[in-house]
């Protein structure tokens, strides 16, 4: 038997493989998955013995059907239930801002009806273009927090600018402040030594999905890609900008444009809650949530926002399924900025159709990507989209990291999700969607500044590109369901 394993090792081994592939590719179809997908896995799971069927495990679990963890611990606890129901629009508020979004409200409605999205109309608003402008505020926003600060990271660093913010709520913390950190384990590098001194200074602080190896995982599933900060449960920031150095031009060679939110009113209390159930996973406690982490709030503008956040842990596709009805509902124009555009189907229907009826949809990508997939896999789908007139930019100046999207001077959106499959449906991501004519005029105003620095793609140089580019975009793009 030990000899006959022994010259037939691999023909065992092949025989095992394709057994258990067998099995995940009849789980595959079963699930009834987006053809594209299921395609892939198959492709996967078939011509690539062995390293198919790891792709397939770190991948291809469904975690939006299995939960990866239930929101309703936390949406249930007494305080976040009332808090949702003071957010509640009565049917007067409610017909008030039909008459101030026009059509925009079939936008409202979608997420509103989620009842975790609610619409809050007192807020104010700050954008940041640039990591340099962000952490100027944020910086001194920590240092002024009184009751609790909450951080909720992709990445933090222990570089420049993350021992400043570390060392900050250290200090904090020190001084009797409550302080929470979660960061993803994948995108995340803190060092040993910067943990025990989070620990030393009594900084609660834990791992999203811990993994082993994390340095060569990049691509694991199911990330926490979110960027929240709130502070006394009155301010609070959301956007694009990671803690690490790169997004800092100041301690960065290569200029990094990206766009950032602050937020003071009632929004805040939407990220909260979104913080609160990401700590709930991380820390496997179950935290008393009580009013002092929800403070009245006044502001002297009313701008009206909804935050949405989307994953595997949300029933639907919220964020997605929100640009969706922004660019099917656009008269105007629509203008994306994005550095990675993986697109879905229905986005580019909805781009195709929108385009064809007279919208002006202009998109800005990275002209130097920071991926080699990504950048592939984002020209294979370029074509599709000038045959509908829709105009793309590269951006020249550096890299664009901004995840914007400006609608008809009255819509606009600011977050974390790019426009690619991986944030409509595998990370958890959180948007905010403002509803604001001097916001969506800052931001289409930047839009228009940076296509200074963007070369336009011209649609007839891009027909007659060599077919090898070709060939390397079509193979990219059969990965373009699981990058």
């Amino acid at each position: 038997m030990s000899s006959f394993l022994n010259s037939d090792l691999w023909t065992v081994l092949l025989i095992i493989n394709y057994v258990v592939a067998i099995t995940a590719v009849i789980t595959v179809i079963l699930k009834n998955l987006n053809p594209t997908k299921t395609l892939s896995y198959i492709i996967v799971l078939v011509f690539f013995p062995f390293l198919g069927i790891l792709i397939y495990y770190l991948f291809g679990q469904e975690y939006r059907k299995n939960k990866i963890f239930n929101r309703k611990q936390v949406l249930n606890q007494s305080t976040v239930k009332t808090i949702h129901e003071e957010l509640e629009l009565d049917g007067k508020s409610i017909r008030k801002v039909d008459d101030y979004l026009n059509n925009k409200v079939k936008l409202v409605k979608l997420l509103y009806n989620n009842k975790n999205s609610p619409l809050t109309l007192c807020n104010e608003l700050k954008l940041f273009k640039n990591g340099d402008e962000k952490f100027k505020d944020l910086l001194e926003d920590l240092k002024q927090a009184k009751h609790h600060i909450h951080l909720e990271y992709y990445i933090v660093e222990d570089g420049k600018i993350g021992t400043q913010l570390l060392d900050i709520i250290c200090k904090k913390a020190n001084e009797g402040v409550q302080v929470r950190l979660t960061y993803d384990d994948v995108g995340s590098k803190l060092s040993n030594k910067m943990k025990r001194q989070l620990k030393a200074s009594g900084v609660e602080h834990y791992p999203f999905m811990p993994v082993v190896f994390s340095k060569f995982t990049g691509k694991m599933n199911y990330r926490n890609h979110r960027k929240i900060a709130v502070i006394d449960g009155k301010t609070a920031y959301v956007g694009g900008i990671n803690v690490a150095d790169e997004y800092v031009n100041e301690y960065n060679d290569n200029f990094w444009r990206d766009t950032h939110l602050r937020l003071v009113g009632e929004a805040v209390k939407s990220l909260q809650v979104n913080f609160f159930t990401t700590w709930h996973f991380v820390s496997n406690t179950n935290l008393k949530i009580d009013k002092s982490y929800f403070p009245e709030v006044t502001c002297k503008n009313n701008v009206a926002v909804q935050i949405a956040a989307s994953g595997p842990d949300t029933d639907w596709a919220n964020i997605m399924e929100a640009i969706f009805t922004a660019i099917t509902t656009a008269e105007d124009y629509v203008y994306i900025t994005t550095p990675y555009f993986v697109p879905n189907d229905q986005i580019i229907t909805a781009l195709q159709v929108a385009s064809k009826s007279g919208v002006d949809i202009k998109l800005i990508i990275p002209k130097k990507s920071d991926s080699w997939v990504v950048k592939h896999a984002t020209n294979s789908y370029l074509e599709r989209l000038f045959d509908a007139d829709i105009e793309v930019y590269r951006y020249t100046k550096g890299f664009i990291h901004a995840k914007t999207i400006v609608v008809d001077d009255i819509f606009s959106t600011v977050g974390t999700s790019n426009m690619d499959y991986r944030s409509f449906n595998i990370n958890f991501e959180v948007n905010a969607f403002i509803y604001d004519i001097e916001t969506s005029k800052v931001l289409k105003q930047h839009f228009l500044d940076d296509l200074e620095v963007c070369q336009k793609v011209d649609p007839a140089q891009w027909s007659e590109r060599s077919k090898f580019e070709k060939v390397k975009e079509s193979y990219c793009r059969l990965w373009s369901p699981l990058i």
